[in-house]
């Protein structure tokens, strides 16, 4: 199901999550509706997903100075 919106961004973006979120279900069998995970997992989920997005950042600001010093 796309959503379409006036936003084009939001609309790309809600998509996208949509899209995630099939491909998240079709892989673990499981949504975050899930009620086997208690709090400190969901937190610990949440901690790794960080960690994650910290190397992602890390990795792309070491392209961008690559870039700017060639």
């Amino acid at each position: 199901m796309e959503i379409i919106g006036p936003d084009k961004n939001v609309t790309e973006i809600c998509n996208e999550f949509q899209s995630r979120a099939i491909h998240g279900f079709n892989k673990y069998g499981v949504t975050t509706e899930r009620t086997d995970l208690d709090f400190e997992q969901w937190v610990q989920h949440l901690k790794e997903e960080l960690m994650d997005a910290v190397v992602y950042i890390h990795r792309i600001q070491k392209e961008r100075k690559i870039q700017n010093e060639g």
